[in-house]
């Protein structure tokens, strides 16, 4: 059986909250989690939110960086270890620091460095492999957002 978040279309399990996700299901049967039409529009949500992190932690005065995403996706309030989703994540996006500060998502630059990571956070939101991600949503689901990559 596939894991959660891709039966639900939802690669990076968003949970249910004020927001109205354009390409969401009409009927939500999942009580914790969004469930999209389709998993680009999963990935359009998740870039969009990754946009909105990078709002919030500029008004808390925060660096864009990749310690600060992490510990506001997968807070240790939530039960998550956030310590080891930001290693794994590290080890399997390649090439990106934890405190480098990152550039917005939605200019090609932001798209470079962060598409790994959405990748990764894929990987360990579903507990499956880099080569499972599907790559082709990632990049529609860019598109969806912010119109190019």
């Amino acid at each position: 059986m596939q894991p959660r978040g891709l039966r639900n279309n939802n690669p990076l399990n968003i949970r249910h909250g004020r927001s109205r996700w354009q390409g969401a299901h009409q009927e939500q049967n999942d009580p914790d989690f969004v469930t999209f039409r389709s998993m680009a529009w999963g990935y359009r949500a998740a870039w969009k939110l990754l946009g909105t992190y990078r709002e919030r932690l500029a008004r808390q005065g925060k660096t864009y960086c990749l310690n600060h995403i992490i510990a506001r996706w997968a807070p240790p309030e939530d039960g998550n270890d956030t310590r080891a989703y930001l290693h794994a994540v590290l080890r399997l996006a390649g090439g990106i620091g934890g405190r480098e500060c990152l550039p917005p998502p939605d200019t090609p630059e932001g798209h470079d460095k962060l598409a790994p990571v959405v990748a990764a956070m894929t990987c360990v939101e579903n507990g499956i492999r880099p080569e499972e991600v599907p790559r082709g949503a990632i990049e529609e689901g860019y598109r969806l957002a912010f119109g190019s990559d």
